[in-house]
């Protein structure tokens, strides 16, 4: 089972609160020529933490993926912007939030100029030149708020309230960026997180500055940095960056399940928040064959694959613990219930968990959370996907505008909430705002499409399949996506088209 599809690897390179060492604030030049800004408007600036960096080309890879060193300060007050899209009709729209002297400004930032949920397009130019001057490469580079985010200041505050990363699942609805007063944001997310420049063995000079547009936006000084770069040639057999795809890094403590299976009466309070389970259509489809091997594979066939995301609308997260009696296989599975102050209220069984000892997997699986089903045009089954059961984790942020959104969710990886073989007891959340994403690229979870004729199908994604899990509306829990077949057994083809204004296959 791979639990992300491909794009989400990005969000590895994830480094919560990097220290730097720039100065204090008096070192920082005030944005514009003079001009007198509100008390709480942030004053944006591009440093350079180095004026030399070394980055290594690795066997295999297509490229260095170019971390420079360079950061966007900010003082005077954080920076803050609210990105949202009504819905998958409508274009994404961002603004920028000031918030001073007890007020709050809402300022919109030019029509078209935010395209997803992943950051700011085209905020940096960056430009390459060999050792003999000649230009070898001249691009751009997004600029997420959210990355890598560090004081610069001791005075500042001592951890960010903004999310650790910006979601670039294609159907995320609403974000939130944001780099605290006397904080710095990374340029780069490292490792993947950049396109990769074809850059041989050498010593180059990267010129660095920030695209006009966003200058003008921000009020942001026209200063360009410059960083001298030693690219190495790495021939020693190690991983290199193929080696960092094992997920968002988790910096907080894990989850722990209740003290003890709980006792008395089972009850789900009428009058509690509950969580909200809501769907979203599949992406990342794609035919693969089993040639690769795998539970349920079988060579020359055609598999349908895909990825999925469940999230939480909330206004309450998802919490289920798992509970195993001595010398049993399965846990017994209960829900958990709070009230607006977060205390524990009711509690009522809703399946089991049990543990998955494939390779991949290796941890306890809550069998009752979503299926996925593929359809004909007539929208009958055709064929079931055979991954009925998860471990429930943070992988996506879908929307941080909707009430309780969690921006620091626990539980962002396998890793850190899905036990151990030998655990009594697991506790599996699904926090508000947040998504957990599956990607069905193995045979035996992707549909076998081997033998059915070219035509129209969907993609069938369902959340809380049989109703166990008790929540603020059932109402969204089933999305379609529709493809279409072509091609001969052994070389078929898929088609997707766009959902909404979502052009992602």
């Amino acid at each position: 089972m791979t639990r992300h599809h491909p794009t989400a690897l990005r969000r590895s390179a994830v480094i919560a609160a990097t220290a730097l060492t720039v100065g204090t604030a008096a070192t920082l030049a005030a944005p514009g020529a003079g001009a007198a800004t509100p008390a709480g408007t942030p004053k944006l600036q591009l440093i350079a933490a180095t004026p030399a960096v070394t980055v290594d080309r690795y066997e295999g890879e297509p490229g260095v993926y170019l971390d420079l060193g360079t950061y966007v300060t900010v003082d005077g007050g954080p920076l803050e912007l609210k990105v949202t899209r009504k819905s998958y009709n409508d274009p994404v729209v961002a603004s920028q939030v000031i918030r001073s002297g007890g007020r709050t400004v809402t300022k919109a930032l030019p029509k078209g100029l935010v395209k997803d949920f992943s950051g700011l397009p085209d905020f940096l130019n960056v430009s390459i030149s060999d050792a003999s001057g000649t230009k070898v490469a001249d691009t751009t580079q997004s600029f997420c708020p959210n990355n890598r985010a560090g004081r610069i200041r001791p005075d500042a505050p001592a951890t960010s309230k903004y999310p650790e990363s910006c979601s670039d699942n294609p159907f995320a609805l609403g974000g939130v960026w944001g780099v605290e007063k006397g904080w710095a944001a990374a340029t780069s997310q490292g490792f993947r997180g950049d396109n990769p420049l074809d850059l041989k063995a050498g010593v180059y000079t990267a010129k660095v500055s920030v695209a006009k547009k966003y200058r003008d936006l921000f009020g942001m000084p026209d200063k360009t940095q410059t960083i001298k770069v030693t690219v190495r040639q790495d021939s020693g057999g190690g991983q290199g960056l193929t080696g960092a795809k094992s997920g968002r890094k988790n910096t907080s403590k894990t989850l722990k399940p209740a003290a003890a299976r709980p006792v008395g009466r089972a009850g789900v309070p009428a009058d509690v928040p509950k969580p909200d389970l809501r769907a979203l259509p599949a992406y990342g489809i794609a035919i693969t064959n089993g040639d690769e091997g795998g539970m349920g594979a079988a060579a020359g066939k055609d598999y349908l694959a895909f990825s999925a995301t469940v999230w939480n609308g909330g206004p309450s997260p998802l919490v289920v613990d798992g509970f195993r009696k001595p010398g049993a296989e399965k846990m017994d599975a209960y829900q958990y219930f709070y009230d607006a102050k977060g205390k524990q209220v009711g509690y009522t069984p809703t399946g089991t968990m049990e543990w998955d000892p494939r390779e991949g997997h290796q941890h306890w699986h809550f069998s009752d959370f979503a299926s996925y089903r593929l359809l004909g045009a007539d929208k009958q089954e055709i064929v079931r996907s055979g991954k009925e059961a998860f471990c429930l984790a943070n992988t996506d942020a879908i929307d941080y505008t909707v009430k309780n959104a969690n921006w620091h969710p626990y539980n962002t990886d396998l890793a850190t909430a899905c036990g151990e073989e030998t655990a009594v007891s697991v506790r599996e959340v699904l926090d508000v705002g947040n998504g957990d994403t599956y990607s069905q690229y193995r045979p035996g979870q992707s549909f076998d499409v081997s033998d059915l004729p070219n035509g129209t199908y969907y993609i069938e994604v369902i959340a809380n399949p049989d109703n166990r899990l008790k929540e603020q509306s059932t109402a969204n829990n089933i999305t379609y996506r529709k493809v279409v077949l072509g091609g001969t057994p052994g070389a078929r083809t898929v088609t997707v088209p766009k959902y909404g204004l979502i052009d992602a296959p």
